[in-house]
């Protein structure tokens, strides 16, 4: 069996290092800082009796995330994940609206509860339906990729009020990108895959643990021989003729026989310019995510969408008096002083839940994710490269690399399986690890 080196802890190294170990394969994977899960992950904030772990920003899941899924089973952290069957819309003032699955076969499923929803009216019910009646038909389009989600919806005659309450609610959080910067070949997946292809394909998993310890040692020793090395710095990829000979990591140089870069696409040229990986179509989006811990609980709803305001979500992290709001493609707050942006986010909140107006704020912690993700914006598709590289033994992973989805945790899990999958062929012991999208 091979020596794997994999540069890079976030998910993408970590799924690649998971299907490689467990295929029998020895890895290495070196990781800069003193934690795994790149941008999926928690630290410590706070000292003494106050400190707790936060996660830098909430991460969620649908059922559909299938090869992400597949990763917890690897680590058999599976079952920390708690998966729901509602969503919860709330109005400002509180009103609330819930979406589920009910008693009619994919894709009629959400019949009953949509044409409850109180939150659009009744000719902006039809309109988006008729929309989303169209999108099996309308993904197979060879355009989406040039055009917006935004133009999409428009030559749907969308309402805009059904695109801001509905479209936007859903998309700007999946993919964490406007509308009029987001590719529509991503809008449609998701909805082709999260609200139609299967009954319980939308379920919303949340960690019931924080995210650091999904990924924590004792969930590797199942897999195989994986060396997970913090604090590892890689300051350079050494390649000589038509191959990497090694890795300069800490000062050291480290070998094996082949090579998974799964760092951000902003560090690959830095460590291998001779790739020649052109990166400058890409532009990041960022995530928001503030922390809030109340004297006394303000909600008991585990999670909700909040509709026309900057906050968008509400995650209830601890009895309803520890939660946390994310604003996606935030960067109306990425300049504004963390003084601004807990008054803001305590404002809002008071709008859909009342008892927050009583409740004493005790703490606040904001976490800016300025490079959260990459933007998904229309064109970017031809310019993200595939797993395999001009030099044999060194493959891409990250969830930038053309894993056939946006920048998700399963777009960072695809990709990294996606590499294993190149890495065992040019091995000569060729292995299948991508699970097939469920439609």
């Amino acid at each position: 069996m091979a020596e794997v080196i994999v540069i890079g802890g976030g998910l993408a190294g970590l799924a690649a290092a998971a299907a490689l170990g467990g295929a029998g394969h020895s890895v290495k994977v070196l990781e800069s800082r003193p934690f795994l899960g790149g941008r999926a992950t928690s630290y410590e904030v706070g000292n003494g009796e106050e400190a707790e772990f936060i996660d830098n920003c909430q991460h969620i899941l649908l059922r559909c995330c299938v090869n992400l899924l597949d990763f917890y089973r690897r680590l058999d952290v599976e079952q920390d994940i708690a998966f729901s069957r509602e969503f919860t819309f709330i109005e400002p003032g509180g009103r609330r609206s819930v979406l589920r699955s009910g008693m009619l076969p994919p894709p009629a499923h959400f019949a009953e509860s949509f044409l409850k929803l109180s939150f659009l009216n009744f000719s902006e019910k039809l309109a988006v339906a008729r929309a989303m009646q169209a999108i099996p038909k309308e993904s197979k389009r060879n355009d989406l990729d040039r055009i917006s989600m935004l133009d999409w919806l428009k030559e749907k005659r969308q309402p805009p009020r059904a695109i801001e309450r509905y479209w936007r609610q859903v998309l700007v959080s999946a993919i964490n990108e406007e509308l009029d910067r987001m590719a529509a070949a991503h809008g449609l997946q998701v909805f082709r895959l999260g609200f139609l292809a299967r009954r319980d394909a939308y379920e919303m998993g949340v960690p019931a643990v924080p995210l650091g310890r999904l990924y924590g040692s004792e969930a590797w020793k199942r897999i195989g021989n994986v060396d997970l090395r913090l604090r590892s710095p890689v300051s350079r990829i050494v390649i000589e003729g038509e191959a990497v000979r090694g890795v300069i990591a800490s000062e050291q140089e480290v070998r094996g026989d082949f090579y998974v870069c799964a760092l951000p696409f902003e560090r690959v040229s830095a460590v291998a310019p001779e790739l020649g990986v052109d990166a400058s179509m890409f532009e990041h989006s960022p995530i928001t995510g503030i922390h809030l811990w109340f004297d006394r609980p303000v909600t008991d709803l585990p999670h909700a969408t909040l509709l026309d305001r900057t906050m968008q979500w509400m995650f209830n992290k601890h009895e309803g008096r520890y939660v946390q709001l994310v604003v996606s493609a935030s960067r109306s707050l990425t300049e504004m002083p963390r003084a601004d942006v807990i008054a803001l986010a305590l404002r809002e909140l008071a709008e859909f839940f009342p008892a927050a107006r009583e409740a004493k704020l005790e703490k606040a912690h904001v976490v800016k994710e300025i490079r959260a993700t990459f933007s998904a914006r229309p064109g970017l598709e031809a310019h993200r490269p595939g797993n395999q590289t001009h030099i044999p033994n060194l493959f891409l992973a990250g969830d930038w690399t053309k894993s056939g989805w946006p920048a998700t945790m399963e777009g960072a899990v695809r990709s990294g399986y996606l590499a294993a999958e190149a890495l065992t062929a040019a091995a000569g012991a060729p292995k299948v690890f991508i699970r097939p999208d469920i439609a």
